[in-house]
């Protein structure tokens, strides 16, 4: 959080500065580390030039149906298959969910793997796992306790590895959009330290404007429901600055940590900047999402991560897929659209995936209001598209009831290691434990070879 205190005169202190003259850059409300830790801990660490794509993972959170949205398995009995039928794709052969008409024509654009797996049916754990390449303890494998993140999450191994801001326009390495949710373990930096972890956004997909959770001004919760506002006092500040004495008191970090909100940066995270049209087109909530991720991409970002859902259909998943599935299909298609116009397709590199799939066989199967799908660790969702990728393919094969890998078994730890060589990351990457001893990042992971 960047806090401004007060900005009414208030009684001098005894060297004749007002108190209204502390500036309080870049608090993140997270052990008191601020921004200008994050700025150290750039120069600290790696410098690492990334000239890779930047990544946008598009988690759906709550564990969306691989066979609702991308394994339709329309062979299948009844009470297996794709509750709404299947469309066909513009790769021969391959089928999506029926709700999914616009991704489906996107098909030739993505790498669809039907093979993804681990182990862990628990919310919790399956978070932990896809996003950390770890499971939890074996003792947790399953069950429902939350526990504090063991691992480093990818985008704060990325963030460790080229630095928390990119060192050219300032902004953060590493963002996460904050769902309404607010997702389980798995995005944070753990024993890695929290200068990794990720800078928080806040978005609202009815305002042109993102509520910046770790660049949001200290205001009344009625002034921070108006965007407007929260902008008018990035402005108002920008103005008053060169006015004061307030920059001669800030060391060298604390100057970029006000650069990067008052900067560039603070331009990336301004939606009011995208013209209306562009807006409309990628609709509300995930769409504007999008819409950020790709503005933040261009300039500069290396890990985004979207938690949207939320998608935990044990009943109600006729309905429940009818609201989640046409908002995925238009903002994603919106989102690539963009993306190659712009063209930027070899530069983003945009992942599906969630924390697992859905049971094959549907629980209450003819009931409209109470079918559903348990968790399922057998199978999840895992597509690609971009990045500079080989694209318009399957990969791997599941069996023929959609509940286990048939061919080519994929794993979380396969994931980051793919993110690693598209990154140009060593895959023997260690850091340092708090304890001392060295960590690797991948132990058993290898690249999905079919995307090189």
């Amino acid at each position: 959080m960047l806090d401004f205190i007060n900005p009414q005169p208030i009684r001098p202190k005894c060297d004749g500065s007002a108190r209204r003259d502390f500036l309080k850059v870049g608090t993140l409300g997270l052990f008191g580390l601020t921004l200008a830790d994050r700025l150290r801990a750039r120069a600290t660490g790696s410098a690492a030039a990334r000239k890779a794509p930047s990544i946008v993972l598009l988690f759906l959170d709550g564990g969306a149906s691989h066979i609702e949205t991308f394994d339709p398995k329309m062979t299948a009995p009844q009470e297996y298959r794709c509750l709404f039928g299947a469309t066909p794709t513009t790769l021969p052969g391959v089928s999506f969910g029926a709700l999914l008409p616009k991704m489906a024509r996107l098909a030739k654009e993505m790498a669809i793997v039907k093979s993804f797996t681990h182990k862990d049916g628990d919310h919790g754990g399956a978070t932990h796992w896809v996003k950390t390449g770890y499971s939890w303890p074996p003792q947790f494998l399953g069950k429902a306790p939350i526990i504090p993140q063991q691992h480093p999450s990818m985008g704060s191994v990325i963030a460790r590895h080229f630095g928390p801001i990119n060192a050219k326009t300032g902004v953060p390495h590493y963002v996460r959009m904050l769902s309404n949710h607010g997702g389980y373990p798995g995005d944070d930096a753990a024993w890695l330290g929290q200068a990794y972890s990720p800078f928080r956004v806040g978005v609202s997909g009815e305002q042109a404007n993102p509520m910046l959770g770790d660049m949001a001004l200290k205001v009344t919760p009625t002034r921070l429901a108006d965007r407007r506002v929260l902008l008018r006092s990035f402005d108002t500040l920008d103005r008053s600055l060169d006015k004061t004495d307030v920059m001669q008191g800030m060391d060298g970090f604390q100057r970029q940590a006000v650069d990067v909100v008052l900067g560039k940066a603070k331009e990336a995270f301004d939606l009011s900047r995208e013209a209306a049209k562009v807006r409309g087109k990628y609709g509300p909530g995930l769409g504007q999402e999008l819409l950020l991720a790709r503005r933040l991409c261009e300039a500069g970002a290396g890990f985004v991560t979207l938690n949207h859902g939320y998608w935990d259909h044990h009943d109600g998943i006729i309905p429940g897929c009818e609201k989640l599935c046409p908002a995925l299909d238009h903002a994603v298609a919106a989102f690539w659209e963009d993306v190659q116009d712009r063209g930027l397709a070899k530069d983003i590199l945009l992942i599906l995936t969630g924390d697992f799939g859905r049971t094959p066989r549907v629980g209450n199967y003819g009931n409209r209001k109470s079918a559903g799908r348990d968790h399922w660790a057998g199978l999840n969702t895992l597509v690609f598209m971009g990045g500079g990728l080989k694209i318009g393919q399957v990969i791997g094969e599941s069996d023929d009831r959609a509940g286990y890998p048939k061919a080519r078994e994929i794993w979380p730890q396969d994931l980051l290691a793919t993110l690693f060589r598209v990154l140009g990351m060593d895959l023997k990457l260690q850091y340092v434990h708090p304890s001392g001893r060295p960590i690797s990042m991948i132990e058993n992971g290898r690249p999905i070879e079919e995307l090189f």
